[in-house]
């Protein structure tokens, strides 16, 4: 990923403009093609729009099965989302994490169970499980 911060804008405002469309799978190319990218989704995750937003979750589940040993990379940009006050976004990135499955995750998620929400407190809890399921590979930080 370049180092200039409008370059940056623009290749993250492009891909939140493809995922709206539904170019899930042109997506998932541009990641596997470039594991940069994943620093780019916890802004992702962010965006206004709901269809981004679901898209987002989508191209991490399909990596999941298609790029997993890079999926870690975009664990350092959503960890921080735990810590907003917007329960949307800490769920978001709750749910992201579960899908990922980077323990490293947990000590944030533990963090997360005594959020005064009880939605940012039940996605965290779930994804915990989740990244302890037994048919989870054992993950760690990459």
């Amino acid at each position: 990923m370049p180092n200039n911060k409008n370059a940056d804008t623009d290749l993250r405002t492009m891909i939140a403009d493809y995922m709206e469309k539904g170019f899930l799978e042109n997506i998932i190319d541009m990641f596997k093609h470039d594991n940069t990218l994943y620093a780019l989704i916890g802004e992702l995750i962010q965006d206004e729009r709901i269809r981004v937003r679901i898209g987002i979750t989508a191209l991490m589940e399909e990596l999941k099965n298609q790029d997993a040993g890079n999926l870690s990379k975009a664990v350092p940009n959503i960890l921080p989302l735990l810590d907003l006050k917007n329960p949307m976004l800490q769920g978001d990135a709750a749910n992201l994490l579960g899908i990922i499955g980077d323990k490293s995750a947990i000590p944030f998620l533990e963090k997360a169970l005594s959020d005064e929400n009880q939605d940012v407190r039940l996605l965290s809890k779930e994804a915990i499980e989740e990244i302890n399921a037994p048919h989870r590979k054992n993950r760690g930080a990459s």
